[in-house]
């Protein structure tokens, strides 16, 4: 008789959601899945607004990765009013956009990962937090910390109004320029922000690659998944956040396609599943095949480990050493190794960090001509970039007066909802026996999610049937009294 192991809620990530395992009366795991029961429904009440107003609505969606729906409604509105930005109004855009990947990357590799590697992934869950990676690695390291982060996000602040929901985003341009007052501390922060990354990835080298059971743990087959990957490269083939084509690899690294991010929909097919409110991905010119690896999968995954394998090269000098280093020890190329988006992550950072700088010494960063009125609506607009997650594509369709007449988002962990399924029941395949499991052992099923940095708010969206919900009523003490059902 199948028995049922459900971990609920999921720890470590943005959003609500669960996993079910089914173990057979030998102990070993049938199937598991990873579900998502939680519903935002913005495609659907977005209708009807003037497509102008996305910028300062889609931030709302999620209050982890706001920045990137702004900068991707903004850019949908450069395509949508047929507009390039100005140099100057793009590099600032750039400087907002790489602050907020720097501070994201940190938020989980010393937040939601590190637990799992500098207190360990069978240590006591009262330790396994942030907490207790500062008590391991010293609390002058988090006090660093928070002050790189802090200071990244006055910077988004300083461009976008506010770094939690930024309003800032108009088709053409920026809202507000860049002073020479205002370039000498962001300079500041942004060679401060390249000294505390390096910082960051010599911590991982210490903690992880010096570990013999962290590298194996990282190359064990229970936390390896052969899919496609897809990602933003630059005009020379490097990972790029902001702007670029979509490039897409097979599993052996061929490539698969390059195009245009307005060309999406020839690639890119969307499936509903009845067991949860994440709308899957696929490539569409291979058909939906299921949940499956390897050879016949037509499932492919995006996010930093996905950009650097789809890509040739870092675009920064320091990133590209550390690129170099980790493919030198996760072996062949594309890494098919889940584990290695924290290391990926944390190369990305360096990337923004160095990109900083760069736009920080730019004369033009403090230009005026901040906007380019050139408007002219052609109906159709689509913005794409790198979520700190991996691609996020906003689609807007709108009639004569610029009103939304269609909003399609879709976002990182849509793209790999079905890869993480398939890696929470490879990883439940690997360390689960038996109905009467440790906490730890669970905690590294939780690990196989929480390398993709699931953002469960963003990726949830409407179904075209009803929405089945259940509502217990329970006394002071706690028991149900009753439950009602609406299918």
């Amino acid at each position: 008789m199948t028995k049922k192991i459900t971990i609920n809620p999921i720890t470590r990530l943005e959003g609500h959601g669960k996993i079910d395992i089914f173990v057979d009366d030998n102990g070993n795991v049938e199937d598991a899945f990873w579900q998502v029961v939680e519903l935002r429904g913005f495609e659907r009440f977005c209708l009807g607004r003037p497509a102008e107003e996305m910028p300062r609505i889609t931030p709302n969606i999620c209050g982890v990765c706001p920045t990137p729906h702004n900068m991707a409604a903004t850019k949908a509105l450069d395509d949508l009013y047929s507009v390039s930005p100005t140099p100057t109004a793009k590099l600032v855009r750039q400087l907002q956009y790489n602050s907020f990947m720097l501070e994201d990357h940190f938020i989980h590799f010393f937040f939601l990962s590190a637990p799992d590697f500098v207190v360990g992934p069978l240590a006591d869950p009262a330790l396994r937090n942030i907490v207790g990676v500062i008590q391991k690695a010293g609390v002058d390291v988090g006090k660093k910390v928070i002050d790189i982060r802090k200071r990244c996000r006055e910077i988004m602040a300083l461009i976008g109004s506010k770094p939690a929901h930024p309003e800032g985003g108009v088709p053409g341009g920026v809202t507000r320029g860049i002073t020479e007052e205002e370039r000498v501390w962001i300079k500041k922060t942004a060679d401060d922000a390249v000294t505390m990354t390096q910082f960051a990835l010599d911590l991982f080298k210490d903690v992880v690659l010096k570990n013999k059971e962290y590298v194996e743990l990282i190359l064990n087959d229970a936390y390896k998944l052969q899919t496609y990957y897809m990602g933003l490269v630059d005009e020379s083939g490097n990972v790029s956040f902001y702007d670029g084509n979509i490039r897409i690899i097979d599993p052996a690294g061929k490539e698969y396609a390059y195009f245009h991010p307005r060309d999406y929909i020839e690639h890119i097919g969307e499936w509903v599943e009845p067991w949860t409110y994440v709308r899957l991905t696929h490539l569409r010119k291979v058909g939906w095949s299921g949940l499956v690896e390897g050879e016949g999968t037509s499932l492919y995954r995006v996010g930093p480990l996905a950009r650097l394998n789809v890509a040739k090269n870092m675009a920064t000098p320091l990133a590209q050493k550390e690129y170099q280093q980790m493919y030198s020890v996760l072996g062949n190329k594309p890494s098919h190794h889940t584990l290695a988006f924290h290391w990926a992550r944390l190369i990305e950072a360096l990337q923004a960090a160095e990109t900083m700088q760069q736009i920080a010494n730019d004369p033009l960063l403090t230009g005026t001509n901040i906007r380019n009125m050139d408007l002219k609506l052609k109906k159709v607009g689509i913005g794409c970039l790198e979520a700190a997650r991996g691609t996020l594509i906003h689609h807007y369709e709108t009639d004569s007066q610029g009103l939304l007449t269609k909003v399609n988002l879709i976002v990182a962990t849509q793209h790999n909802a079905a890869p993480i399924c398939m890696s929470v029941k490879k990883a439940a395949q690997g360390f689960v026996k038996g109905t009467e499991v440790e906490e730890g052992f669970l905690n590294m099923v939780e690990m196989a999610f929480r390398a993709y940095d699931p953002c469960l708010a963003c990726a949830t969206h409407s179904l075209d049937k009803p929405m089945p919900l259940e509502l217990n009523i329970r006394g002071l003490d706690g028991n149900i009294i009753r439950t009602v059902r609406s299918e």
